[in-house]
């Protein structure tokens, strides 16, 4: 297997960093936080084509892949972007997997879709589950019935502004609900520039999409994907800012960078992001080639990297020292998307339950 990336890759990743260059996105991750509103960003995402990444070409897509869809979410990670793809590139995928005949416009982004997204079956909940408003205790995912659904699922990505919703069901079924149908509460989570919503339906009109309980999960495992895929742009610029200042800031007649406490701060984030990224690659293989190893793939990938990010943003304040701990510096705004990633979409807990999980069930498999 070979995990470089392609030539039309590296100039998606390169496209994508250009496009958001345009936008000082972490100046407004700031000014959000006192009540400013956040730029608009979906048309950019428009003009670069990310509606449709994960859409088939002869639907009005781009075709592309899981990788492809990671690349992105990385440079959105390194600058903060509040681009509401996160709920939209799975819903889409399934929507395309169901034959939706409504998915163009979905597609070119002129509408967009939100995921609810309910956790698949495990050895440790037999049942399909969905983020809780509030408590450590999963939810029962939404009821889906020949033509509406009902129940709730909290802390929703992107559902604010949605024109549609993709729901998984408590038996693994899919629906699209028109948000208009739908009780959409938007909530204001620890990261401003995270889109979030509690979503409840009361019998709400619904269409069932032709997809099965394995898409479904498909789509659970994409999200973490791009969860993980955000951390690692962000980790990427952690160490950047990190190193840049250890270089010149001075102390005791010496650059900080030579104490041997700030290079071993350093050189661990350097280590679990490579560790992440290379985790990274594995998942868009797996998406694409190797599809029973996603679960495990998407779920260590998660796992690693939002502990990973995390890490990164304290060390981040600590090498700044002082400064790096007030709002004059960006790095308290990567402290707070690290905190609400580390607990979105079922946290890392529920990731490294699924590692666990995975490997036993090969083990079992090996023994028999």
């Amino acid at each position: 297997m070979n995990f470089a990336l392609s030539d039309e890759q590296e100039l998606l990743t390169e496209a994508a960093r250009g496009a958001l260059s345009r936008v000082k996105t972490v100046e407004a991750a700031r000014e959000a936080l006192d009540g400013a509103s956040l730029p608009d960003l979906w048309p950019t995402a428009v003009e670069a084509g990310w509606p449709g990444l994960l859409v088939s070409e002869e639907r009005g897509g781009a075709g592309l892949g899981a990788m492809d869809a990671m690349l992105v979410f990385s440079e959105l990670g390194r600058v903060l972007a509040s681009v509401p793809l996160l709920g939209h590139l799975p819903a889409t995928l399934l929507m395309d997997d169901g034959l939706y005949g409504g998915i163009e416009p979905f597609a070119g982004g002129e509408r967009r879709a939100a995921f609810l997204a309910s956790k698949p079956p495990s050895a440790v909940e037999e049942a399909w589950t969905a983020d809780p408003r509030g408590g450590l205790r999963r939810a029962p995912a939404p009821v889906i019935g020949d033509d509406s659904v009902t129940g709730e699922a909290g802390w929703v990505p992107d559902a604010p502004g949605a024109d549609a919703l993709v729901v998984v069901g408590a038996d693994g079924r899919v629906a699209l609900v028109r948000a208009d149908d739908a009780v959409i509460e938007p909530e204001t989570g620890y990261d401003a520039t995270r889109s979030l919503a509690h979503v409840r339906f009361e019998a709400a009109p619904a269409e069932v999409l032709d997809v099965t309980p394995q898409a479904a999960a498909t789509a659970w495992y994409l999200a973490q994907g791009l969860v993980a895929a955000e951390a690692v742009g962000a980790i990427e610029r952690a160490l950047e800012t990190s190193v840049a200042y250890a270089k010149e800031r001075f102390t005791f007649g010496r650059a900080i960078g030579s104490y041997q406490a700030v290079k071993h701060e350093l050189v661990e984030i350097l280590r679990r992001l490579e560790n992440a990224r290379s985790l990274m690659y594995y998942t868009g293989w797996a998406a694409q080639d190797k599809p029973e190893e996603l679960p495990v793939a998407a779920s260590a990938f998660r796992l690693v990297a939002s502990e990973a990010y995390d890490h990164a943003a304290r060390a981040q304040i600590s090498v700044h020292g002082g400064i790096g701990a007030t709002w004059e510096h960006d790095a308290p705004l990567f402290f707070r998307r690290a905190q609400l990633d580390k607990r979105l979409l079922g946290g890392t807990g529920e990731a490294a339950d699924r590692v666990a999980d995975e490997l036993f069930a090969q083990a079992r498999a090996a023994a028999v």
